[in-house]
């Protein structure tokens, strides 16, 4: 595609010299003193908003108790809500006794409809194995609609010496599969290989038209990992619920079922532990590290009486 051009060079034909500006014509640019002002004042803007966005979004900023109560009752902003229950995690981890001033809510987060929300929240009911109501909760989001909140509600359980969610723990050694949501044409995707995070693009469907105007779906990943294979290329059309691609767990989520199946794995479960034993690239020193260490863990705890 040819680019338009600019009205100066269009101006002057090629190769044309190009005249010289005169000292007498020459007029330096000044900043009046109101200029100057609007100019600086614009330069700090573009400085403060990226920084108050960063201030208000980072879960690491420090609450106040009033702050605190007020955010993790905002259920107009999830982000608050998960920001308080961060804080909280904190010091449920110090073992500050007025965490538990806030105990009721954390229980009540627990059927929260945002995923992100219910996924924090089970993490958090973790950190205290005496927290009222806690356990029970978890053991009822061992069947929510999000794989990532079953896997950190069986994480959590296993701090409560509770092997209840071993089927989920092991469900985070798997691949995910990624469905259309609709039939249509596959317009983009990503690439194999390509580290995805929770919410991550992966492909773009153009909607079958029943109208005159063309629709587009994003596909995202359920989960943050690397892509492993792509079933559908571009330009091929799939039906609803057909699989896009695969997705391989992150490393970090990996690592977390590897260590709690590690005190509650069986011997049943050690072909899937194996497989991130063995030497690929795909598979880093810790990982296989730690499986091999819950494989040796749950072959002692085979041949105990």
């Amino acid at each position: 595609m040819t680019s338009s051009s600019s009205p100066s060079s269009a101006s002057a034909p090629a190769g044309a010299p190009v005249p010289a500006l005169s000292a007498a014509g020459a007029h330096p640019f000044r900043l009046t003193g109101r200029n100057r002002v609007l100019f600086f004042l614009t330069a700090w803007l573009i400085v403060l908003m990226p920084f108050l966005f960063w201030w208000n979004t980072w879960f690491g900023r420090q609450l106040s108790d009033k702050q605190l109560g007020e955010y993790i009752a905002d259920e107009k902003h999830p982000r608050h809500i998960q920001h308080a229950l961060v804080q909280l995690s904190t010091l449920m981890q110090r073992g500050d006794p007025k965490a538990a001033r806030w105990y009721p809510q954390v229980v009540a987060l627990a059927p929260s409809p945002v995923e992100e929300i219910r996924n924090t929240d089970a993490w958090v009911m973790g950190q205290d194995t005496s927290g009222a109501g806690f356990h029970e909760a978890l053991l009822k989001m061992l069947g929510d609609s999000s794989a990532l909140v079953r896997g950190n509600a069986a994480l959590s359980l296993v701090r409560f010496g509770d092997a209840t969610g071993r089927p989920q723990l092991l469900d985070l050694l798997q691949p995910v599969s990624i469905l259309a949501p609709a039939s249509g044409t596959v317009a983009d995707e990503s690439t194999v290989g390509t580290a995805v995070h929770h919410g991550g693009l992966i492909a773009k469907i153009k909607l079958d038209q029943e109208h005159s105007r063309t629709q587009y779906i994003e596909v995202r990943s359920s989960i943050s990992g690397r892509v492993r294979s792509l079933a559908a290329p571009i330009g091929t059309h799939v039906a609803v619920a057909s699989e896009l691609a695969s997705i391989d767990p992150s490393d970090d989520q990996v690592w977390e079922a590897l260590r709690a199946l590690f005190v509650v794995g069986r011997l049943e479960d050690l072909p899937q532990v194996r497989l991130y034993e063995r030497d690929t690239p795909r598979i880093s020193d810790r990982i296989r590290q730690q499986a091999a260490l819950t494989e040796r863990a749950i072959r002692e705890r085979g041949v105990q009486p």
